[in-house]
């Protein structure tokens, strides 16, 4: 059994989540006595549970319940969700949160994303590890066991987000690939509020709506070029506006224009800065330190301030917190929204391209010409014997570039005024990640090549 080992226990709780195999690392006594740990931990009277389309994920939902339920607290069980919907039902209830999804990961794992009352995170900094020491620590159950119910609040998240971000203007003709994940099943409840396709703003072209756990048709990590291929296809056959690829738990959304070109997320977080900084003029927009500095500059020219980041959603709703930033974006296709709790949501980042594209006569190629003015090189993974060594190795080389200013933030970033590049370690692999923008494209090919060629030389 998974639990009786407490090595394991350590190995499948991260720095954001549980996550690992299903049965030999999270079965579902782990489960159970997660839920009643995290009931003690967070000192919940009542708990919203949710969960993915994956077959181990209603069972894992369940025992967790049971245990939560021991623990003395009142459970509310939301059923198929994506995690912002999770997120969605906690800050409307006012309670703590399970979503029990592994997102974008292959059909064998799966995982729990933990909040407090408001979708406030639950990380190894703000209480994920005293939940694992006291899974390792179980107690009987004391006093009267709580109930669990069932409750179903997809149509009023889909209304929630349609009063943040609303979509009119002429009509939309999109594709959207759910990836067989959790997109299936909130796109058409959202999309029918706004016209569906029986008329009104948008003509819903759907992919891979069917909710299956085992992913038949690609890998639901929008992250990864191969993975967006059959949607830039479809939308280029179809003539459409838009697509969009949602993640396994439609926490993250990716975009791609009328031309089948894959939009960077860096260019979505400046539209939607734009369009956020439109209702609040002065607003603090937060932007990791891999995000362009196109992001930074459009906020500044707005009259909005930029607050610069690590990379990392706990980093990013922290700073949130402490700034009272209207809006966070993050080259990994999250976006985080202070009205939305700080939490993020792909859904509502969708509504916001849909709403600024349904307001222009303009195509969304055209539309986003006014966001972009730099060339990125995407993220780029080398597996390094001594990442620590490596890094000051590239340090040491770019030290004294003239007009170069190094900072350590996040790893190693070094800035001019032509070119940056940040170099940063993996937390769970040997493996140093890089990332850099150059202002055109022959510019960022000649830094990444060089940067490249010096980690590489560090190899394994």
């Amino acid at each position: 059994m998974a639990t009786t080992d407490p090595a394991n226990t350590h190995a499948v709780f991260k720095a954001y989540d549980v996550r690992g195999t299903v049965p030999d690392q999270l079965d579902e006594e782990l489960s159970r006595r997660t839920g009643a740990a995290f009931v003690r931990v967070a000192r919940a009277s009542t708990v919203v549970v949710g969960h993915d389309m994956r077959p181990s994920s209603p069972p894992l939902a369940a025992a967790f319940a049971a245990g939560a339920a021991d623990a003395g607290a009142d459970v509310v069980m939301i059923g198929l969700a994506s995690t912002d919907q999770l997120y969605f039902a906690s800050g409307d209830l006012g309670h703590p949160g399970a979503m029990f999804t592994a997102s974008h990961n292959p059909a064998a794992y799966n995982g729990i994303k933990l909040c407090r009352a408001g979708a406030r995170p639950v990380g190894a900094d703000s209480g994920l590890l005293e939940i694992r020491d006291a899974v390792g620590h179980p107690q009987p159950p004391s006093g009267e066991a709580g109930t669990i119910t069932q409750r179903d609040v997809l149509e009023a998240y889909a209304a929630h987000l349609l009063r943040l971000a609303p979509v009119a203007g002429r009509r939309l003709k999109v594709v959207v690939d759910a990836g067989n994940g959790m997109a299936g099943l909130t796109a058409p409840v959202v999309f029918e509020r706004i016209g569906g396709t029986d008329g009104g703003t948008v003509e819903l072209v759907p992919m891979y709506f069917e909710l299956d756990g085992t992913f038949p048709h690609h890998e639901a990590n929008p992250i990864e070029p191969e993975n967006l291929v059959d949607l830039q296809k479809r939308v280029v056959a179809e003539n459409a506006d838009i697509g969009l690829a949602f993640d396994g738990d439609a926490d993250r959304c990716f975009v791609v224009d009328e031309l089948g070109g894959a939009v960077s997320p860096s260019t979505l977080t400046a539209l939607i800065a734009a369009r956020e900084l439109a209702k609040e003029p002065g607003a603090s927009v937060i932007h990791n330190l891999i995000t362009s500095r196109r992001v930074p500059e459009l906020v500044t020219e707005l009259g909005g301030t930029p607050v610069r980041t690590r990379v990392g959603h706990s980093f990013i709703k922290a700073r949130m917190a402490e700034t009272n930033a209207v809006f966070g974006g993050e080259h990994s296709g999250h976006f985080y929204f202070r009205d939305f709790w700080r939490a993020d949501s792909g859904m509502l980042a969708a509504l916001h391209t849909l709403g600024a594209l349904a307001s222009s006569d303009r195509s969304l190629s055209e539309l986003l010409d006014d966001y972009r003015r730099y060339v990125l090189s995407g993220e780029i993974n080398s597996e390094v014997l001594d990442p620590t060594a490596t890094l000051a190795a590239v340090e040491s080389a770019y030290a004294g570039t003239r007009g170069a200013v190094l900072d350590h933030l996040d790893g190693l970033t070094v800035t001019t005024d032509d070119w940056w590049f940040n170099v940063r370690p993996s937390n769970t692999e040997p493996l140093l990640r890089l990332n850099v923008e150059g202002a055109d494209d022959e510019t960022m090919t000649r830094v990444r090549d060089d940067v490249l060629s010096l980690i590489r030389s560090h190899a394994r």
